[in-house]
């Protein structure tokens, strides 16, 4: 089955590849200002400077705002930086016989190296980590046709939970309005879009999700990607011999283990999806981990194969949606894995503490992944 309707959640479920390539390929027939039917009553305050609720021209234009900040050349320069900022996390847990990935590098590297870019102080990463926790760590599934009190009552806890993050980031904001300095908060508070400077929500909003999203997907690549080569220890001794698979080996944990394993569009019109009428109005969750393992697109989908090419996984999506840190996201699953596999001889998850993840259904990567090196 490729369309499904959930009669509990309210929602249609696509789950195959070329169908989730044509939704994401189409703004213009499925909307992502998905928000006006999750939450409606803070429609605005969640759309302003979201560049994932926002579709052309407005999303076009605060994306180029800090698209350069993400070009490869940009990116590349990082490198230095990544490599001892992961050599000095590792450093910490050397003369262990074992650690945990998520704790010790997957959630401090990428989490440090975003704040350095944002201009946020990276020492408040146990804030951002509780913050990200409140909003991820939870196993709701908001329904479209059963808005009853508890469910109102937890949607109102937790856009309480996101305003204390973006009460954060506008103090920051307003510190670069007197104050500018080289960084990315600086750039967007002083950028124009149609000859207007942003507002403080959008501000905060747009600095929000490059802060949240510009650190959890690398956060949970990396622990997939040590998860799936510690599954097959084959490919792992594969990949340890032959360093030139490792991006391989990422990309195939991106389609195994997809982190964000749906996303949401809203149809503008009525459409038909692989024979299914679907009406004007309706929430459409595009399955993204279903899509990366359909048997039209991948052979042998359910086998991790470093070595698979092409690979055109969804990972990261598609389409003018696609992940802006995804250069950066990539870049920093290959340094760290590369640095872990060059210090640990031995890496393999602890039978007495195995891996746990993340309670959140439309999320795949590890909350805690125990390792020993022994």
């Amino acid at each position: 089955m490729r369309v499904r309707y959930d009669e509990k959640l309210g929602f249609w479920n696509v789950y195959g590849y070329p169908e989730a390539l044509d939704i994401l390929g189409d703004p213009k027939t499925y909307s992502s200002h998905t928000v006006r039917r999750f939450v409606p009553d803070a429609e605005e305050a969640v759309t302003a400077g979201n560049l994932v609720q926002l579709d052309p021209p407005d999303h076009g234009k605060l994306r180029k705002l800090v698209s350069h900040a993400f070009t490869p050349k940009i990116v590349a320069g990082l490198e230095p930086r990544i490599s001892a900022l992961t050599h000095e996390l590792l450093d910490e847990v050397a003369d262990r016989d074992r650690f945990e990935l998520v704790t010790d590098l997957a959630y401090p590297l990428p989490v440090i190296v975003i704040a350095e870019l944002l201009g946020v102080p990276s020492s408040d990463r146990p804030l951002f980590r509780k913050w990200v926790d409140q909003l991820f760590d939870n196993q709701d599934q908001f329904s479209l046709l059963d808005q009853d009190e508890e469910q109102r009552a937890l949607l109102e806890k937790r856009m309480a939970q996101a305003q204390v993050m973006l009460d954060y980031l506008r103090a920051h904001a307003d510190e670069r309005r007197r104050q500018p300095r080289e960084d990315l908060l600086t750039q967007l508070v002083q950028a124009e879009v149609d000859g207007e400077r942003l507002t403080d929500p959008e501000v905060a909003n747009f600095a929000n999700l490059l802060l949240t999203a510009g650190h959890i997907t690398t956060t949970m690549l990396l622990g997939n990607t040590v998860l799936c080569l510690d599954t097959h220890p084959e490919q792992a001794a594969r990949v340890r011999a032959d360093r030139s698979t490792v991006p391989g080996a990422i990309e195939e944990s991106l389609r195994l283990l997809t982190p964000f394993a749906a996303t949401f569009r809203l149809t503008t019109t009525e459409v038909e999806i692989a024979g299914q009428r679907i009406p004007a109005d309706e929430v459409i969750a595009v399955r993204l981990a279903a899509a990366n393992r359909d048997r039209r697109q991948f052979a042998d989908p359910d086998v991790f194969d470093p070595t698979r090419d092409p690979n055109p996984h969804l990972g990261f999506g598609r389409g003018i949606h696609f992940c802006l840190g995804a250069p950066l996201a990539r870049l920093e699953g290959r340094i760290a894995l590369n640095i872990l596999l060059d210090r640990f001889p031995v890496l393999r998850t602890d039978p007495d503490n195995p891996p746990v993840f993340l309670p959140a259904p439309d999320l795949t990567g590890l909350k805690t992944l125990p390792l020993r090196t022994s």
